[in-house]
């Protein structure tokens, strides 16, 4: 089948969905395994490691891993990191932190990209907020795909949200086409006008990750090359899931199974 795109963005055949339907769910389910040793007193570096064995007993590849030289097998960051943040066996979780987890798995050469946040003991309230919002903030960016609705329309939805609650959205990083690449076209950004930017056809498949701040939206990257924080040092917070057009509507592929898509999580 010859490949097909529109303004440069990937059309996938529907009958293509069932991989990354297979890749989705594998991210899903890693970030709900994760979910109950998420604790005070965990190293970041022992999450990342249960992460990456539960990847390969599932027979997926972490997509993060040497990437672009990046050393671990999925981004955790902490409180005013906004992302990338890189897992060590030095930071161990303090009651309070809020983190985000990233997890993309390779499954048959389909790329699942997803990550959630999560709290270690109990968070301030403001944290707490930061986290509803934002997850709100992506949920309905993900409720105006469907054809014929423009790239802008995501941005405009989650900007007009967090602003309802006095935050700011970083555009210094934004989702991105996904599928049998890593990371491919269009740039999916979390601000912006409505009725701008590409129009969405079936078969397109991208990523919303709104990183929301509680202060200013402008961010630093460390001098490792990969952790971005805020300027101000103000808490940060990010959703993610994976998704494409339908022809009337669209189809998350990143779903909990367990229905652990946010914060806090009720465990069995």
């Amino acid at each position: 089948m010859a490949e097909k795109r529109k303004n440069g963005i990937r059309i996938y055949d529907p009958a293509e969905f069932e991989g990354m339907r297979k890749a989705g769910r594998i991210a899903a389910e890693c970030l709900d395994y994760i979910t109950p040793y998420v604790k005070v007193g965990v190293s970041t570096g022992e999450l990342d490691d249960l992460c990456r064995e539960f990847m390969k007993a599932k027979g997926a590849i972490p997509a993060c891993l040497g990437y672009h030289g990046y050393p671990k097998s999925v981004c955790i960051s902490i409180n005013h990191v906004i992302c990338h943040g890189i897992p060590s066996y030095e930071r161990k979780l303090a009651d309070g932190d809020i983190l985000n987890i990233d997890v993309t798995t390779i499954v048959d050469g389909w790329y699942g990209d997803t990550s959630r946040m999560y709290y270690a003991g109990k968070p301030k309230l403001k944290a707490t907020r930061l986290c509803e919002v934002t997850y709100e903030c992506m949920m309905r960016g993900i409720d105006v795909v469907k054809p014929g609705a423009h790239f802008g329309d995501i941005g405009a939805v989650i900007e007009e949200y967090a602003h309802k609650y006095g935050y700011s959205v970083v555009d210094m990083f934004c989702g991105h086409g996904v599928g049998k690449v890593f990371h491919d076209a269009p740039n999916v950004m979390h601000c912006g006008r409505k009725g701008t930017g590409p129009v969405m056809e079936e078969g397109m498949i991208f990523t919303i990750e709104p990183m929301i701040n509680t202060g200013k939206k402008d961010g630093i990257i460390l001098q490792d090359g990969w952790t971005s924080v805020t300027r101000d040092k103000s808490l940060s917070a990010q959703f993610e899931h994976s998704l494409a057009v339908t022809k009337d509507g669209y189809e998350v592929f990143t779903y909990s199974p367990k229905g652990l898509d946010k914060p806090p999580y009720k465990l069995d």
